[in-house]
């Protein structure tokens, strides 16, 4: 077997806007959401091999789990069962995202390995099964595919295209972890739907901050704060501090705040410790 070598960037996300629509019945959520990646990314490697294997290193990979439950690993397993492959190749995650952060890591992760396995297996796979695939690993990864902003619906399986003007955003992530299964589990309790953003696709089409601002939501938002006040907290600092708008990512724990420029959003930073800077969407020249 000839060695390959691929290597991708598996970018990191935000949510603009996640609403929760209600429990479905096969364990998961229906859910619309606008999802942005960002220029914060791990690199994954793949390596021809005989067997599929996965090796992880980096600022955080103690955090990240290298058996079954691993999204790049559960996606190779996947992809192989679609197309009746032999599930092969060396995956190496070089681990630069936080963990459990409602950053999407691991969804990344998984979106980037299929890509990359689709090249180093020399296979044709057609989009809407590349999707299907997706969508069975996990909720956020077919909107990974996409590498641009994307409009998520149904479970995330649904997921589209959109427009996006480059916007910046001062990141603050957090020590402790946020399960994703226990910030729905706290919305199931007492969360409610907030109400749908207006002119969402617009204002992420223009990158307007002072637009962008008034469509930032997150219905897990409030649940997971009444868990750690200190979310909520950290975004009244960031406002305090001039962000346009903040909120939670995703899941949580995870703050990104709106920010003018990128000059603005390193001025964010020197106020809130802990904190960097990130531009959404990723620049397609950068790699």
């Amino acid at each position: 077997m000839s060695d390959r070598e691929i290597t991708r960037r598996a970018y990191a996300k935000l949510n603009v806007s996640l609403r929760v629509l209600g429990a479905r019945d096969d364990g998961y959520h229906e859910l619309e959401s606008l999802v942005l990646p960002v220029s914060l990314y791990d690199l994954v490697t793949l390596h021809s091999s005989d067997r599929l294997t996965l090796s992880v290193a980096g600022e955080t990979a103690a955090r990240v789990p290298v058996d079954e439950t691993n999204l790049a690993l559960a996606a190779a397993r996947a992809l192989a069962d679609a197309l009746d492959h032999e599930p092969t190749g060396a995956i190496s995650i070089d681990k630069r995202i936080p963990v459990a952060a409602g950053l999407g890591g691991g969804s990344a992760d998984a979106a980037a390995t299929l890509l990359a396995l689709r090249e180093l297996w020399d296979v044709e796979v057609d989009d809407d099964t590349l999707v299907s695939v997706a969508g069975s690993v996990g909720s956020d990864v077919p909107a990974l595919l996409t590498g641009s902003a994307a409009w998520m619906t149904g479970r995330g399986e649904r997921v589209e295209a959109v427009p996006a003007a480059p916007t910046w955003w001062t990141v603050l992530p957090f020590a402790f972890p946020v399960g994703v299964a226990d910030a729905y589990a706290w919305w199931d309790v007492d969360g409610i739907t907030g109400p749908e953003p207006k002119d969402l696709l617009g204002a992420v089409a223009s990158g307007a901050p002072e637009d962008l601002a008034t469509v930032l939501t997150n219905d897990l938002q409030a649940p997971v704060i009444s868990r750690h006040p200190e979310i909520g907290e950290a975004i009244d600092a960031l406002v305090a501090a001039g962000a346009v708008g903040a909120l939670m990512s995703g899941s949580g724990p995870t703050v990104v705040a709106l920010a003018w420029n990128e000059a603005h959003a390193e001025r964010l930073v020197d106020a809130v410790p802990g904190a960097f800077v990130v531009t959404g969407p990723p620049d397609p020249g950068a790699g």
